[in-house]
């Protein structure tokens, strides 16, 4: 069929519902070039404040997986395989854990990725601080890497959701990330094409997260479901906390070092109890046949019997990176952030962070900006916490002096300092899963 651009974006702009060929139509001719970027934003901008119904959303991500190749992983593998994909968030490397205990455990891990959306960091920028890494896998290469290697983490090739791939640096700087619609159909396309039956879903919930009330991170978990359902495959939410950082390190070197920290059993609690819960569930999902408490059992034993590392370092190597720790970029200028009175941290502000981050070079805020793989903050005190006077809240790992200083006071911004000891909350707030639509 023909399509007007022009006036599907007048119909959406105005509350209207598009058919599902002129979503198919619409989304394939922005993937094959012939709708301008200017077309699309505005498209996107529509889809924002209006909407798209349940019908449309299953369209839109059909036609993303109709915009290039999929894989069937299992039949070609012979195994039920697994994945795990987060919302964003500050401070998130999760996969970059998860994968590896997981391959340790046996199970094979396949996992298409994307890079950082606004204040939030991106799994395979964090994976390009690895001095010749490949993020970028021809699908006979992704397939042959998670049978012999156990697991691999790639980007969107050019065969595998094109046109989301397209449209996901588009929803970058056009301001259209935090919509529900937009983030299910590109999350679970990829998921379906990439061929894993078995899915993990992190959605975040909070401050630093696209989903900042629990009622919207249900939506979307829900929608997620739906979507999962519908392609055949098993899915489980987690709702997790995002309204402080994640773990101690935001920016991409950083976050790969405490990766690795966590791997050896030495990682921050709350981001140990996350990766444990997330591998937990995809061992339960897996063709193991074991439950959930076994499945952590497992996920502890490779983590201190040193194989989660050992699959770290053979994943890592697979696409052509040193998974050394020495080959990792260091910031130059490293200054430490005091706290300006006694107390307890009441609040750490997850967005305040990420933008931090994002100001000293750690992400993009245009599609032509370059990454510093090496700068970020890491956080040494966190809600909850007690400091001194003077002591140390965080450190700033910045590329120069000026840039330090402008991330001091942001940090500083992040942390409320009170006399009151704020009450505890656990990482995991709740669980959806595609076996019971309520809560487990």
């Amino acid at each position: 069929m023909t399509i007007h651009p022009a006036e599907l974006i007048q119909r959406k702009r105005d509350g209207g519902e598009l058919a599902n060929e002129e979503l198919r139509e619409l989304v394939l001719s922005y993937g094959h070039g012939d709708v301008p970027d200017y077309q699309l934003a505005a498209f996107l901008m529509a889809v924002y404040f209006r909407g798209l119904t349940s019908v449309e959303t299953l369209a839109l991500t059909e036609a993303f997986i109709a915009s290039g190749e999929t894989v069937d992983l299992p039949k070609l593998l012979g195994r039920r395989v697994v994945d795990k994909h987060s919302t964003g968030g500050v401070g998130d490397k999760t996969s970059i854990a998860v994968g590896p205990i997981v391959a340790a455990c046996g199970v094979p891990f396949g996992k298409m990725s994307g890079r950082g959306l606004g204040h939030t960091g991106g799994t395979l920028d964090k994976l390009e601080s690895i001095p010749g890494f490949r993020v970028e896998l021809e699908l006979d290469e992704f397939i042959a890497q998670v049978r012999d290697a156990g697991m691999a983490i790639i980007g969107q090739t050019a065969d595998l959701v094109p046109a989301d791939k397209k449209l996901y640096a588009l929803r970058d700087v056009t301001a259209t990330v935090d919509n529900v619609s937009l983030i299910a159909a590109s999350i679970m396309s990829k998921k379906i094409a990439g061929g894993a039956d078995a899915i993990v879903l992190d959605v975040k919930v909070g401050d630093g997260a696209f989903m900042k009330t629990l009622a919207d991170a249900r939506i979307l978990a829900e929608a997620m479901l739906d979507l999962g359902t519908r392609a055949g495959r098993e899915v489980v939410c987690l709702l997790t906390d995002m309204d402080q950082p994640l773990g101690s390190a935001v920016g991409n070197a950083l976050e790969l070092r405490e990766a690795m920290e966590t791997l050896r059993g030495a990682g921050p609690p709350d981001f140990t109890e996350l990766v444990l819960e997330a591998c937990s569930r995809l061992l339960a999902l897996s063709d193991l046949g074991i439950d959930e408490a076994e499945g952590r059992r497992r996920a502890e034993e490779a983590m201190a019997d040193g194989s989660a590392v050992a699959a770290y370092e053979r994943w890592i190597r697979a696409q052509g990176g040193d998974p050394s720790d020495e080959a990792l970029p260091r910031a130059p200028v490293v200054v430490e952030v005091e706290a300006p009175r006694a107390g307890h941290v009441m609040r750490l502000g997850a967005i305040q962070i990420g933008l931090a981050a994002l100001h000293l070079g750690a992400g993009r805020r245009t599609k032509e900006d370059e990454i510093d793989h090496s700068v970020g903050v890491v956080l040494r005190r966190k809600r909850g916490d007690e400091v001194g006077a003077g002591e140390l809240l965080a450190e700033v790992h910045a590329r120069d002096e000026a840039s330090a200083a402008e991330a001091v006071r942001e940090v500083l911004d992040a942390y409320d300092v009170g006399d009151e000891d704020p009450p505890k909350r656990s990482i995991l707030i709740d669980v959806l899963s595609s076996r019971s639509p309520a809560a487990a």
